[in-house]
């Protein structure tokens, strides 16, 4: 094999065993569920035929044409996700605008919801795992919620210490467990071939036609195959599309597909094993084995959603829509590999509340889905954006793509907001409560960055009027940070005002998020002179990256520009927020607002600024 093949191999098995741990763990409980949750339909072939070709079907709509086909095309420089896709569609409006406002808007409130789905996956995908001892052993069955808290525990606790080391096993791990999944899928099968019909669309078609109000209901649990789908599409930018696609058609969908299909033979065979037919189709020899392994997939897939909850937190930080949470590199060699302490035992507390409240899967796919779907509709809808205004499609062709989709969408997610009742209220309430805050977040800092530049002076005629006064210099580099480059910084004012000395160098530095993920090396520092020994420098970082302030003043040499850290102090904000009635918002989100400016990380930590050369001044500022 030649050295791309062994790349493209190597990518593709590191896929299997990040991507598709949501959507792989599915056999575990949506079958079950279709059947025997709040609105199961009764064990018959017309229904087991329909159900599995609705769920053959979803998946090729859902996931293999909509995500494999037209979402991973709207990549931004590579990468996917949802706020990806939010900060490629909002450069097609100016800013200020309500258009832009709007997909701001809904990138937000589909971030808020995966912080929905990301405390739903691990409880969900363990405890069906562990309920495998109701077959294996039965009179463990008291312990399946003690050994389930257990290994969510023990999983988030060891988050600060990073995933590199048991992370090399996930890919070959979830090769074995899909193909596991098969060969059981085969086995039943082969004992029941009539079962393949359920291909046939018209199936689908009969089901729904047959059944109406209950057919559409039971979607809320056949829309549990597709779950994890979006990873595809978020988890891009780490594989790249050909291994994703690759894993997908060669070993992923199969795999499921034969799964599901296995287990609608069984339950033909022996309507009875509805009480867990994904372990019920091994045979008994084979049953501890399949718990472990079943639980290491659980396992892989909660670790996959947890580290897309801390990427997804870091670029909500670089974007603006969260405060500077502190976020820990956990890797030498991977600066993907992240920890961020608040989210990580924010979903933790979340977690083991949901499990406690409902106890079982069974119980907790009421409320698994919504989130999801909620997901998986703003994607079309930000995607409908990129086609007519990036893509530069015919509007007319567009809407019909987009109407198709949209269509199917709406389908499962109608079916699932009826479980609000039921336990779907929760991701509801977790979006609900992660949208305020965010948008709070962003507006406030708006607000506070409007009020900045009202009342900045121009920063060339700072300079201009310096050189004429005999105010001293004194050796040595003062970098002063501010958010508005045009403007003097409140702490070079306040620095004169009351050391009364400039120093020799001056830098006003000023850090900028684009809406791209990483910037080019040769195009993220701009340095302008200002004379009489004053600079500007502006440091571009894309919204996966993260500022690293002394690095990037040793790249400055490479412009012919060199500081000697031992002889360089950093000035730094740091501002006493105070609420007022007649702020820009609501005085409860104002209140909001200073409260989640308590949470930030200092900006030298931030940027990695040896505490040391730090300057801070602070200031109240009403907002």
């Amino acid at each position: 094999m030649d050295a791309p093949n062994k790349k493209l191999g190597a990518l593709t098995v590191g896929a299997i065993g990040v991507v598709f741990g949501d959507i792989g763990t599915s056999p575990l409980y949506a079958i079950k569920e279709s059947f025997s949750g709040p609105h199961g339909m009764p064990i018959a072939p017309e229904t087991v035929l329909g159900i599995l070709s609705i769920m053959f079907w979803a998946m090729t709509a859902l996931v293999t044409v909509k995500y494999l086909v037209f979402m991973m095309r709207a990549d931004n420089k590579g990468e996917g996700g949802i706020l990806a896709l939010t900060a490629l569609s909002q450069r097609c409006f100016r800013f200020g605008t309500k258009s832009r406002w709007w997909v701001v808007a809904l990138g937000m409130f589909g971030a808020s919801m995966f912080y929905g789905d990301a405390i739903i996956t691990p409880a969900m995908s363990v405890l069906s795992a562990v309920e495998g001892l109701n077959v294996v052993a039965p009179a463990l069955s008291a312990y399946v919620v003690p050994i389930s808290v257990g290994i969510l525990i023990g999983l988030f606790v060891i988050q600060k210490h990073g995933t590199a080391a048991v992370g090399k096993v996930f890919g070959p791990t979830m090769v074995l467990w899909f193909g596991v999944l098969a060969l059981l899928g085969i086995l039943k099968i082969i004992e029941h071939p009539f079962i393949l019909k359920a291909f046939n669309p018209w199936y689908s078609w009969q089901f729904l036609i047959n059944y109406q109000v209950q057919g559409w209901l039971v979607l809320g649990a056949v829309v549990l195959c597709v779950t994890g789908g979006e990873a595809l599409y978020a988890d891009m930018g780490h594989f790249g599309k050909k291994p994703i696609r690759l894993g997908w058609f060669s070993l992923v969908w199969p795999a499921l597909l034969l799964n599901y299909f296995g287990q609608g033979a069984l339950l033909l065979a022996d309507p009875a094993a509805i009480k867990n037919p994904f372990y019920l189709m091994a045979p008994h020899w084979a049953l501890v084995p399949l718990l472990v392994l079943a639980t290491a997939a659980a396992i892989i897939a909660s670790q996959a959603v947890i580290s897309g909850a801390f990427s997804l937190t870091k670029e909500a930080i670089s974007l603006g829509y969260l405060p500077r949470f502190r976020v820990n590199i956990t890797s030498e060699r991977d600066t993907g590999q992240i920890y961020v302490p608040f989210v990580n035992w924010g979903l933790l507390i979340g977690i083991l509340v949901l499990v406690f409240i409902f106890k079982n899967s069974s119980n907790l796919a009421s409320a698994y889905g919504i989130a999801v779907m909620l997901t998986m509709t703003i994607d079309t809808l930000l995607l409908f954006v990129v086609m007519t205004m990036i893509w530069k499609w015919s509007r007319a062709f567009a809407v019909v793509m987009v109407l198709g989709i949209l269509a199917n969408d709406l389908m499962f997610l109608s079916a699932t907001l009826v479980k609000l009742p039921d336990g779907g209220w929760f991701p509801l309430v977790i979006g609900a409560v992660m949208f305020t805050l965010m948008s709070t977040w962003w507006r406030g800092r708006h607000i506070l960055r409007r009020k900045s530049n009202e009342g900045a002076l121009p920063l060339k005629g700072f300079v201009d009027s310096v050189v004429d006064s005999d105010i001293p210099r004194v050796a040595g580099t003062g970098v002063f940070m501010t958010t508005s480059p045009d403007g003097v910084p409140n702490a070079l004012l306040h620095n004169l005002k009351h050391n009364k000395v400039l120093h020799g160098r001056v830098v006003v530095l000023s850090v900028q998020v684009q809406d791209i993920p990483r910037v080019p090396k040769e195009d993220y520092i701009w340095i302008e002179n200002l004379q009489h020994g004053f600079y500007k420098i502006t440091a571009h970082y894309g919204f996966k990256e993260s500022p690293d302030i002394p690095a990037m003043l040793a790249d400055c040499k490479l412009q012919h520009m060199e500081f000697d850290m031992m002889e360089t102090s950093f000035f730094v904000n740091r501002e006493t927020l105070i609420a007022t009635p007649k702020g820009g918002m609501a005085l409860w989100r104002e209140h909001l607002f200073v409260w989640m400016s308590h949470l930030a990380a200092k900006a030298s930590d931030y940027f990695r600024i040896p505490s040391n050369r730090v300057v801070e001044l602070g200031a109240q500022v009403e907002i």
